[in-house]
């Protein structure tokens, strides 16, 4: 059943960031207890060089939620069927890794951040493949001894599209779109999707395009290889993405079709990182101390991930709200306003249904 009180909530909040020009629009959908109860629309999907309005089926880049949506799944699938084990070193994998420090890195690492891989390399200034990033990133040195310490790294989330590649002997691309988003009924979310660019949320200028990106990967490693990668790439929307956030909800279940194990996600959402001020599952950022996107009140339980161009997905198991908010912030005036809206807004959410839930008792 939706809540009227809670959307009007959530909409005059929006509309104020839209004013303070912190996003130009915004898909959000908010459940509990696997109920729908917001699911809005509102803003600009680009405002060059005349506003156009945001609607359900518009298409955003996920960027780092590709970690998330794509490259995890992927993984806890074949995690499940015993195709490998965290506790593998990469260099089993990719046995060029195994050298500079990182003979003893385990899967696990790069899932938890914690390889001591740099966060990030400015690979897209060179004129360099995707199969000569992974040299580079085989070939590189640690900035960490492993396991001590998180460090957010794209690099590790490259591999492991990789790793999946070794695996299962097909492309990352197919690979997902067979197992996860084809049972899922995700049919717009995807790599490169060719699609006509009103369907997309504009996010920055292009020299190069003499236009804006529209359906073009924001992130420029990411460009720079093609538009597939496990870090970032991604493009959805928000009903294909209450698909996915239905089917962690329902612990692997989706229209009566086992997607994942119960078992994996469980593993997935386990803090590995108790020695860290920020606390990581595999691939989730768990609530934990610091400034954190999730806000301030939704339970310790609480995992989800953001993404640089505006988006996020948050999951609460124990007052069981789920919030997923799509933004492309990136073109936006003030880009980094974003990091104060995602915190407020899920405070927002969490004090309405709690005062509600009382109400109701």
């Amino acid at each position: 059943m939706l809540d009227n009180q809670l959307r009007e909530k959530v909409l005059t909040f929006l509309e104020r960031e839209i004013t303070a020009a912190n996003i130009p629009g915004a898909c959000i959908s908010v459940s509990r207890n696997s109920q729908m109860i917001v699911k809005e629309c509102i803003g600009s999907r680009t405002l060059h060089p005349s506003p156009q309005p945001v609607e359900e089926a518009t298409i955003y880049d996920l960027a780092s939620l590709t970690k998330v949506v794509a490259t995890l799944p992927a993984l806890l699938k074949l995690l499940g069927e015993g195709a490998f084990h965290l506790k593998d070193r990469v260099s089993y994998f990719l046995p060029r890794f195994g050298n500079n420090g990182k003979e003893e890195i385990r899967i696990e690492h790069l899932l938890t951040h914690t390889s001591g891989l740099a966060a990030h390399r400015r690979f897209y200034l060179e004129n360099i493949t995707k199969g000569q990033i992974i040299e580079r990133i085989c070939a590189d040195t640690l900035v960490e001894e492993p396991g001590k310490r998180v460090i957010y790294s794209d690099l590790g989330f490259i591999l492991l599209a990789r790793i999946i590649e070794e695996i299962s002997q097909q492309s990352f691309e197919s690979f997902v779109d067979q197992y996860i988003f084809k049972p899922l009924d995700m049919k717009e979310t995807g790599f490169n999707l060719s699609l006509p660019k009103e369907r997309f949320a504009a996010t920055v200028y292009s020299d190069e395009l003499h236009d804006f990106k529209y359906g073009i990967v924001h992130d420029e490693n990411a460009e720079a290889i093609g538009g597939v990668s496990g870090h970032a790439g991604l493009f959805s929307t928000l009903n294909d993405l209450t698909k996915f956030a239905s089917m962690i909800e329902n612990e692997g279940a989706y229209n009566q079709k086992g997607i994942l194990d119960k078992s994996v996600l469980d593993l997935a959402r386990t803090n590995f990182t108790p020695y860290d001020r920020e606390g990581r599952g595999l691939g989730w950022q768990l609530q934990s101390e610091g400034a954190l996107a999730s806000g301030d009140l939704l339970s310790r339980q609480t995992y989800g991930h953001t993404g640089y161009t505006g988006t996020s997905i948050w999951f609460d198991p124990l007052s069981k709200i789920t919030v997923i908010l799509l933004t492309n912030r990136v073109h936006a005036k003030n880009q980094n306003g974003i990091l104060r809206l995602r915190p407020r807004l899920h405070n927002l959410i969490h004090s309405h249904l709690s005062a509600k839930g009382v109400r109701e008792q």
